[in-house]
């Protein structure tokens, strides 16, 4: 990494066995797009897709949490082989605590990147809380770490890259693609 990090976020980050994900605002811009008939529209980021996937191939479990149900982000979460996705509902905590007893893991071992006021309770209680620089400041005061990158543009694969190289897994990933 060329900037340096502060040892204790490496070590929160070097921990992450399960890393959720927040839509709205993080894995896209927060923009919401209707066309003629009402139909709603959002845009991912293919590099944070790949970031993902390139996460997952590290051994690190994926998943999504929104308070927005939304057909779009069934569909991309099925592209990306993302493990757990819950929609809908402003209590993100108990699918958080759920899915932590499911995969019989500890807060500590869980980061979370968020990005509204609905997040505070995940990234009150994750090992590692992570927020976009566009997030609501009640939330940066919360996050262990704020990506350079803003929400839709980005910031996903920061994260998941940041997270790989803690964990010294990111060469061992890249390889495929840089021999």
């Amino acid at each position: 990494m060329s900037v340096a990090y502060d040892a204790a976020i490496l070590e929160r980050a070097a921990k992450v066995k399960l890393f959720i994900f927040d839509v709205d605002g993080v894995l896209t811009d927060g923009g919401l797009h209707y066309g003629a008939e009402g139909e709603a529209f959002k845009t991912f980021n293919v590099q944070d897709g790949l970031g993902i996937k390139l996460l997952q191939e590290s051994g690190v479990l994926t998943g999504i949490i929104s308070a927005r149900r939304s057909p779009q982000v069934t569909a991309r979460a099925r592209d990306l082989a993302i493990e757990f996705v819950h929609q809908g509902g402003h209590d993100k905590l108990t699918p958080f605590k759920a899915l932590l007893e499911q995969q019989n893991l500890s807060e500590e071992q869980v980061a979370f990147i968020g990005d509204d006021v609905v997040d505070i309770p995940i990234l009150s209680r994750a090992g590692f809380a992570v927020a976009v620089p566009n997030a609501r400041p009640e939330v940066l005061a919360r996050a262990h770490h704020v990506t350079e990158h803003r929400g839709g543009h980005g910031a996903v694969r920061e994260i998941c890259e940041f997270v790989m190289r803690a964990q010294g897994t990111y060469d061992r990933v890249m390889a495929q693609f840089l021999a």
